[in-house]
């Protein structure tokens, strides 16, 4: 991940990007190969370390938390170098709810099935994903008043805002159960990869944009 010291903040930005999407993809498709019958289009992320099922703490101690360390890493360092402020820099910060929301969920897994009620660890999960979900789409917002951004950019923020809650909306619609898993995902893919993608991107401290 590191290099020279003049390209030692690039390559570690970078580096980290890389490292995240690597855990992502180990925690979501490697711990769904170690549960039987796991269905991505039906079944939440969460199901995957769902208190009592086969290989629940692997999954999450293994899984969940390197995921969300790495996202904390890349926050971390990231905030160096996006040009955020005022309002924009607290949308910046309130997307750590999403790291936050998997380490949590090592913590407090949801119960199988991850229902609307259940155990004491199921309703401090529900909480954590409702305030997640909440943060997630003010954090997104709020980015849209970043300095310097052009109007389709400020658009795009906005959009990606609302597509992020109106798929939250859908996966918690009953009707649509059976399709609640790629409901997630799909939120998750959207925004998860182009806000990767904008890390990758961000100029260097003291470059142009």
């Amino acid at each position: 991940i590191l290099s020279n010291p003049n390209g030692k903040s690039k390559m570690t930005k970078r580096g980290l990007v890389i490292l995240t999407v690597i855990t992502y993809l180990i925690m979501l498709f490697g711990g769904a190969m170690l549960k039987p019958g796991y269905s991505h289009f039906s079944q939440y992320i969460s199901e995957l370390n769902a208190t009592g099922t086969t290989f629940a703490d692997t999954i999450g101690w293994l899984g969940f938390v390197p995921f969300g360390l790495s996202a904390l890493a890349l926050w971390a360092v990231t905030a160096k170098h996006a040009p955020v402020s005022g309002a924009s820099r607290l949308g910046y910060w309130l997307l750590l709810a999403e790291p936050i929301a998997y380490i949590g969920s090592a913590f407090a897994p949801c119960d199988v099935g991850c229902p609307g009620e259940g155990s004491l660890s199921q309703g401090l999960h529900n909480l954590l994903g409702l305030c997640t979900y909440l943060a997630t789409t003010f954090g997104l917002f709020l980015l849209s008043f970043t300095p310097g951004l052009k109007a389709p950019e400020r658009i795009g923020w906005i959009l990606l805002a609302v597509v992020w809650f109106g798929l939250f909306a859908l996966m918690l619609d009953g009707s649509l159960a059976a399709q609640r898993g790629i409901l997630q995902r799909s939120a998750e893919w959207i925004v998860y990869s182009t806000l990767l993608v904008v890390a990758w991107r961000l100029p260097e401290a003291g470059t142009t944009r």
